[in-house]
């Protein structure tokens, strides 16, 4: 990039092609002879010649592309030329056949690359080529991750980076970047890769299309800190790149105090919209970090600028906070009050979250305050209590027909309040059939169960999702545990082989390890894998030769192998003296994720494990760097005391309403955060300004339980309760988990023999806890020695609270 060995602008470039003679009308390209061609050289300039033998019929279709490329080169200050060889010519490229088929680049005399006629296979191929070789100091090829944080490193401070990922060289895509490094290589250094590894390490979600990002490296002065990148979000094509350097060019944020009417910026040129943040003097500062933030967010999307209300002599609404202007001439200024900066960045996006209130359909009907309900699954199943399903899909039940549907076909039953394999799909409306739904226990709705034949009915606890669902009914489809007969069957049961069908849904296979006579713990064994069936993989050997497996693995008898396919490893977990619960606790700890993403489906799992959450919060994947930093934590036991976990706000937008209720205002991302939930409702915040690496964390982390950190807010000690007791699902979430508090999985339990209805009525039903799970606070948990310095010091900077 910043070589002046080669100046594209001042060197004028030829470019030879040695060529088999094709007579057709080829007017754009210059055919010379060898000897004029050569004399026609000078310093510094190139040459084109392919020394044609005049009885070969072989390049029509390569000279019709390089035809197309003449024009183009000679924009760029590159000639092309065709040189006609006679069969006296002793010339170095005439003379031999397999020359014939390259492709030479000069400088002057000098050869500077050759290349076969087939990687030139079309007038982009042949563009981004020539280019490529003669930007060689502009762009740099790059192949692993270290490559790219080496030059990352190399340019703090110093000057920013054009980095792309392309599928090939030659593509289309490739021609736009050398094109665009032509212009900009020696403001910018580029950097090219096509390793599609690399562009997944970086955190990029569609690995499918060419990238272009832009890493705002010159204003890092922190080697410690890693630079912002900024993705270009449109096709990779020479326009676009141009239009996109040129937005990382202008002002991040620009204070205007002029009528917005009249303001003209880069971006309107470029056919980008504007939007105002309005101020005024008293709450400038905050009005301008919240601008910067917009302006960041919106970096190549829109221009950003902070309208000062105080100075202008133009009528602004009182309670305008935002304006958009479209890029259209004329196009007038629309002033709105958002109170979000997230309706900012969805406006302009064109994906606007602003949604307004419709009354519902049957007045009669009275929803308080569901609309507004912080519940995702209310909220969901609110909005959509009209929907009718295809309930004509399913067999319908009734009192008649149930016994002897389920007993003759394996069946799902989906037990419902009136409102795919082989197995049978069925239903049952108790609100018709309160009788049957009584004696299969069924006492709330929706529930699932499945039967088998000649076996008992198996409830399903988990999340009502098609994957979960479908998860359920497919290890189902197995016995557990599985008996496993021979050490060979036990290692193909281990790696995945045994059941691969299935390792998408079960990651981690359990092998429980007996010694023949291990009656008692086998029979435990047994059991806790009935318990855990739907659920995970389980499978069970105790043959005579047992010894070989425990022996390999390090495990004690009895033992439970854990296989984690994902990882491709076997850990061995010693059991003696453990009962049917201890091994459900124990597989079911062993499933649970060292840095999991937080959903709202999960997020009970992980509060229940009493302890305080380290968040990351991310609007998108994460930065493998952070996740390595906090894994690094993880393995070296300094987070022991913490549950480590990240969120994505893309999959789980009540991530949004989480900050706000800890900042007031949506802060920039990635963040974390440490949020001691059990005791206090303390929130702590990781210095935004600093890099996230494993020394500044753990040095942060010290500070916490030092006492030395002030919590930035601390939640109120109020219950969040559903308005309606039907509503209350996490309650229901906590109840059908809660004799296994730290299962990750689907949720199962066996039922007794379903005839002796009267005796056993409710041992499948869950106990419904008084008390809601909650989201943000827990009351019970024990307190932290984390939090109370910090406690102390916020309560007495905050009497009221």
């Amino acid at each position: 990039m910043m070589s002046s060995s080669f100046n594209i602008y001042r060197v004028g470039i030829s470019f030879v092609m040695m060529c088999i003679f094709y007579k057709s009308a080829v007017d754009s390209l210059s055919e010379l002879s060898p000897q004029k061609y050569f004399s026609t050289l000078q310093p510094g300039k190139a040459s084109l010649a392919y020394f044609c033998q005049a009885d070969s019929p072989r390049t029509s279709i390569f000279l019709e592309e390089l035809n197309e490329a003449v024009k183009p080169l000679q924009d760029f200050g590159i000639s092309v030329a065709k040189v006609n060889c006679v069969k006296e010519e002793t010339s170095r490229y005439c003379g031999k056949e397999k020359d014939l088929m390259k492709v030479y680049l000069f400088r002057g005399n000098i050869l500077l690359r050759e290349f076969p006629t087939d990687t030139l296979f079309d007038v982009n191929a042949i563009i981004a080529h020539v280019l490529f070789a003669l930007l060689f100091n502009e762009v740099k090829y790059i192949t692993t991750l270290e490559d790219l944080q080496n030059i990352e490193n190399s340019l703090k401070g110093k000057a920013n980076i054009a980095f792309s990922y392309v599928r090939a060289i030659g593509t289309p895509e490739h021609r736009a970047v050398m094109e665009a490094a032509f212009v900009y290589g020696t403001t910018y250094q580029f950097v090219l890769t096509t390793e599609i590894a690399l562009l997944e390490s970086i955190g990029t979600e569609a690995i499918e299309n060419a990238h272009f990002y832009f890493f705002h490296c010159k204003q890092v002065l922190d080697l410690t800190q890693q630079c912002r990148r900024t993705l270009m979000e449109q096709p990779l094509a020479t326009l676009n790149i141009h239009r996109f350097i040129k937005t990382m060019e202008a002002p991040l944020l620009t204070e205007v105090a002029e009528d917005p009417q009249q303001v003209s910026t880069v971006h309107l040129q470029l056919g980008l919209p504007l939007v105002f943040i309005v101020s005024q003097q008293a709450t400038h500062e905050a009005d301008r970090r919240t601008a910067e933030w917009v302006a960041w967010r919106l970096l190549g999307k829109a221009g950003v600028l902070l309208l000062l209300r105080d100075s202008l002599e133009v009528d602004i609404p009182q309670h305008a906070n935002v304006g958009f202007r479209r890029a259209e001439e004329g196009a007038p200024v629309e002033f709105l009050v958002l109170h979000d900066t997230e309706l900012i960045i969805s406006r302009v996006e064109g994906n606007t979250h602003i949604e307004e209130m419709q009354e519902d359909e049957d007045e009669d009907v009275q929803s308080p305050d569901m609309d507004i309900q912080d519940d995702e699954v209310a909220e969901t199943v609110y909005r959509h209590r009209k929907t009718q399903l295809p309930l004509e899909l399913t067999v319908e039940l009734t009192e008649e027909t149930f016994n002897e549907t389920v007993v003759a076909s394996d069946s799902i039953v989906l037990f419902y309040a009136g409102c795919t394999s082989t197995m049978l799909l069925t239903r049952v409306n108790c609100a018709d059939w309160s009788d049957l739904c009584t004696k299969q226990n069924v006492t709330e709705f929706p529930v699932v169960k499945m039967y088998k034949e000649g076996k008992h009915p198996v409830s399903y606890a988990g999340m009502l999702g098609t994957e979960d669902l479908l998860k359920f009914i497919l290890l189902n489809r197995i016995s557990c545990p599985v008996n496993i007969t021979s050490v060979q069957e036990a290692e193909e049961y281990l790696s995945g082989e045994l059941y691969k069908d299935l390792i998408p849904y079960s990651s981690v296979s359990v092998l429980g390890l007996f010694s023949p006579n291990m009656t008692t713990a086998k029979e435990d064994f047994t059991k806790a894998g009935n318990y855990l069936r739907g659920c995970v993989i389980t499978g069970i050997y105790s043959e005579e030769d047992v010894l070989i497996l425990s022996n390999k693995y390090g495990a004690t008898l009895p033992a439970l192998l854990l296989a984690r396919h994902k990882e491709g490893k076997v850990e061995s977990i010693p059991f003696a003296n453990s009962r049917v619960q201890d091994i459900v606790q124990i597989v079911t700890n062993a499933l649970l994720e060292t840095f999991p993403e937080i959903t709202v489906e999960n997020l009970p799992v992980y509060l229940r494990l009493q302890k305080p959450l380290l968040i990351l919060f991310s609007d998108g994947s994460i930065n493998p760097q952070y996740t390595k930093a906090i894994l690094t934590l993880v393995k070296e036991k300094h987070l022991d005391s913490l549950t480590p976990c990240w969120l994505n706000l893309k999959n789980t937008p009540a991530g949004r309403g989480i900050l706000q209720t800890y900042f007031n205002a949506l802060p920039p991302l990635p963040l974390i955060v440490v949020v001691n939930l059990h005791s206090g409702g303390q929130v702590f915040a990781f210095p935004s300004e600093q890099a996230i690496t494993e020394q500044n964390l753990l040095l942060w982390l010290k500070k916490l339980e030092a006492g030395l950190e002030s919590p930035i807010t601390i939640l109120p000690a109020q219950e969040w309760k559903p308005p309606l007791p039907a509503y209350d699902f996490l309650s229901m979430m906590d109840a059908a988990a809660s004799q296994h508090p730290t299962r990750k999985e689907p949720e199962c339990t066996k039922e007794t023999n379903m005839q002796k209805n009267d005796k056993k009525q409710h041992e499948d039903k869950s106990t419904i806890r008084k008390e809601p799970v909650e989201t943000l606070r827990i009351k019970h948990w024990n307190r932290s020695n984390w939090f109370k310095e910090g406690d102390k010091s916020f309560r007495h900077d905050n009497k009221e609270l």
